[in-house]
């Protein structure tokens, strides 16, 4: 029969009769020094290839009387000796064989034993030595540290299994015999046949007969000598080690100390001896319904319990509460109906019209759906139906018709790696920037923002030492320099290709320059759309939202806000610019028009701080950015078309080209993605950066977008929007950009792409611009 050890390994066992027979022979060869380290010698045998032992020889005396006495005789006993001859070598074979599987068992028992038998196997043989008698005068001890040398694999490291308790034989199917601490399979590893195993022993016996297999960890282990004279001294029923002490303390469990209890010496009272009246009624009742059959005397066998339970089964197959295993979950109880939804309700709860125009008026200020009032009809069949039943109903198949549909299943998992996402690599996806090529010294402030016009030639600066620069991108060259008189807070080039126009936030002012560096149309162009304008001591009217008025002679106009305006946005076509003062309540946004210089204000009340503005690039929407949500609005209809929920601390916005994805920043230091097809949820929230986003920056015609930090880094990103409504756009990170340092808890304000090339603009509170380009 087999037996398992405690670390895994199968080794097939003796007869009880036989073992006593061998180890006893073991243990009289491990009392003798001498002995037990003498080698036998060995000759080839010619059937199979294994040696066999020879018996040694005796003294030099006797050898020599008996060659001499045996020479006459040798002829006529050749066939006496030559049975003797093959006597001993099955003799010897036998005895080889015997030590082989001693030394198997030797390996379990030494298992058994534990760790620390093998380390102090040198000492329980001392002092067991001189106990029991066996070590001879003359007889050395071995070294301390000689255990140490042992080539044991138990000793040096734990196993390479780590799954526990769990039975091998459920592995018996498999490619691999369990997993290690990191969680990848082990392989099963090829194992020899008998034919090689045969070779291996005639090749190397020593090693060969001392060497056992661990299937738990699907290896093979040498015995050293100390280990097998360790088993051998457990084996004969003496102490592995000196640390055994066979006289430990008596613990005396019970005290001999007379103790008082609580109980009494007096006599047992009758009650107990007598049936109780109550419990033979009890008794009754159980008689009379098992007669009946209510109560079932044999309820069978209970049910078996499987072996192993299954971890990832399915829920729906586990009956627990219902027929498909789910918990069963009553409906919501739906209010009751009133009158004021009665098709005849009383005249007190009939609203007046007052009441419906204020109601209607609040609603469309909150963008929601107008709520259900009170109406009166003779009889249900003059009851109306519903007037958006039909838009209702086609919102709501749309959105089960582009929503994604997966069947979602408990993904089987072979390796940790497979929990990464598989996305595509960096050098995949380019061009992308990736090195810095220019760095624009010139201000001596931090800069506030920059703005690359729609050329791509010349790139805007302004930061707050109140100085707004024009660079040239190719070569770096400061051409123009103009001094606002105040920090400027934002930069942004007018996107109409026939009017080379700049425009500036400074304080309280919209401030908008001629460029000067565009063709003759061009500056023509722009000098009169800012001509005409009244100077500014004439002042404007009172009650005027923003005051246009000319700065001077050939240095164009400003718009004068009643709030300082922290952000300027224009329109694709140029002629419409929004305007964001964060402090002005009801003129938050303001919107201004270029061809009639006029502004009005689409909101009377905003909810919330208003952070940032955006017009979409193709639709008539604008998208306004307040602290905790992003609103689009419909400005053809005036209403509130998407609402989409943003974190706490929204602090930047950016409108894909496509115009039906939304990217926002915030202080949270997060960067979120929405699908405005989907859902007023984050298609994908992003947290890379350590410290809050400052700017967002979409590319006009590569999949890159960028975000930047006041951690001193931009990330750049590729997102690429596929025209198939079914899939889903692909967002993956393929660079970090650092060039600027942190100033006063400020890295990099702004960022920008090229309109035409993969490349990149960062401005940073060191007072410095960089400019990053693909290799």
């Amino acid at each position: 029969m087999g037996k398992r050890s405690a670390a895994g390994p199968v080794v097939r066992a003796q007869p009880d009769a036989e073992l006593e027979l061998l180890t006893g022979d073991l243990e009289g060869s491990s009392s003798d020094e001498e002995a037990q380290d003498a080698v036998p010698q060995r000759s080839p045998r010619a059937g199979g290839g294994v040696e066999r032992e020879t018996a040694p020889s005796s003294t030099s005396g006797s050898k020599d009387g008996a060659s001499a006495s045996g020479e006459d005789e040798e002829d006529s006993d050749a066939e006496a000796s030559s049975a003797d001859e093959a006597a001993a070598d099955a003799d010897a074979d036998d005895a080889e064989l015997d030590r082989a599987l001693v030394d198997l068992m030797a390996a379990q028992a030494a298992r058994r034993g534990g760790a620390e038998g093998g380390a102090a196997s040198v000492e329980g043989a001392k002092e067991d030595g001189y106990a029991a008698g066996t070590r001879q005068a003359g007889q050395e001890l071995p070294e301390p540290g000689a255990a140490e040398d042992s080539n044991s694999s138990e000793d040096e490291r734990p196993d390479r299994n780590t799954v526990g308790d769990v039975p091998l034989e459920w592995y018996r199917a498999e490619e691999h015999i369990g997993y290690d601490v990191e969680g990848r399979p082990l392989a099963r590893r090829p194992r020899p046949d008998r034919l090689e195993q045969l070779l291996a022993r005639a090749d190397s016996p020593g090693t060969a007969l001392r060497t056992i297999y661990d299937a738990y960890n699907d290896e093979e282990v040498v015995l050293s000598k100390e280990e097998i004279r360790l088993i051998q001294r457990i084996r004969s029923g003496r102490f592995p080690h000196v640390e055994v002490n066979p006289y430990e303390p008596e613990v005396d469990w019970f005290t001999r100390e007379p103790e008082i209890h609580s109980l009494h010496q007096g006599p047992e009272p009758k009650r107990r001896f007598m049936p109780s009246k109550w419990e033979e009624k009890k008794i009754v009742k159980l008689v009379r319904a098992l007669r009946k059959g209510w109560i079932k005397a044999d309820r069978g066998a209970p049910p078996e319990e499987p072996p192993a339970y299954l971890l990832w089964q399915d829920d729906g197959l586990v009956a627990d509460k219902t027929a498909n295993g789910l918990s069963y979950i009553p409906a919501p109880k739906p209010k009751l109906p009133g009158n004021d939804e009665s098709y005849n309700p009383p005249r007190e709860y009939l609203p007046t019209e007052e009441e419906r125009l204020a109601a209607a008026a609040e609603a469309e200020e909150a963008g929601e759906r107008a709520p259900l009032l009170a109406t009166a009809h003779d009889s249900l069949r003059r009851v109306p139906a519903y007037a958006a039943f039909i838009q209702e109903r086609f919102e709501r198949c749309l959105d089960l018709y582009l929503c994604p549909r997966a069947k979602k299943k408990r993904a089987f998992l072979a390796t940790p790696d497979s929990l990464l996402p598989q996305l595509p690599k960096p050098r995949d996806l380019q061009p992308f920037p990736s090195a810095l090529a220019m760095r624009l010294l010139g201000h001596t402030a931090p800069v506030r923002s920059i703005a690359v016009d729609p050329s791509g030639q010349w790139l805007a600066s302004g930061g707050d030492d109140g100085a707004l620069r024009l660079w040239e991108v190719r070569t770096g060259r400061c051409l123009r320099t103009c001094l606002l008189g105040g920090k400027v807070v934002c930069v942004a080039w007018c996107p109409a290709a026939e009017t080379r126009l700049l425009s500036a936030a400074v304080g309280k002012r919209v401030v908008l320059l001629p460029s000067g560096v565009g063709t003759e149309e061009q500056e023509a162009s722009a000098a009169a759309a800012l001509a005409g304008l009244p100077a500014a001591a004439d002042g404007g009217a009172p009650g005027e939202l923003c005051r246009w008025q000319a700065r001077g002679e050939g240095e164009g106009a400003e718009l004068l806000h009643g709030y300082a305006v922290a952000r300027v946005s224009w329109h694709a076509r140029g002629d419409y610019f929004a305007s964001v003062a964060p402090t002005g309540n009801t003129q938050a946004v303001l919107v201004h028009q270029l061809s009639r210089r006029a502004s009005q204000t689409p909101f009377r009340r905003n909810r919330g701080r208003v952070a940032a503005v955006a017009f979409h690039p193709v639709k008539p929407f604008f998208a306004v950015a307040t602290r905790t949500h992003v609103r689009l609005y419909n400005l053809a209809k005036q209403a509130l078309a998407k609402k989409l929920v943003a974190s706490g601390g929204v602090t930047c916005l950016a409108v894909h080209p496509s115009g039906d994805h939304v990217i926002v920043g915030s202080e949270d230091k997060r960067l979120a993605w929405y699908d405005l097809d989907l859902s007023d949820k984050p298609y994908r929230a992003l947290r890379y950066h350590a410290r809050a986003l400052r700017a967002v920056a979409v590319h006009r015609s590569y999949p890159l977008f960028a975000s930047a930090s006041d951690d001193g880094a931009c990330h750049v990103f590729h997102g690429m929007v596929y025209k198939d409504l079914l899939s889903n756009p692909l967002i993956v990170p393929v660079k970090i950009l650092r060039g600027h340092k942190v100033v006063d808890h400020e890295g990099v304000l702004d960022c920008a792409f090229h309109p035409t090339q993969p490349w990149i603009f960062t401005a940073g509170a060191d007072a410095a611009i960089c400019m990053f380009t693909n290799p």
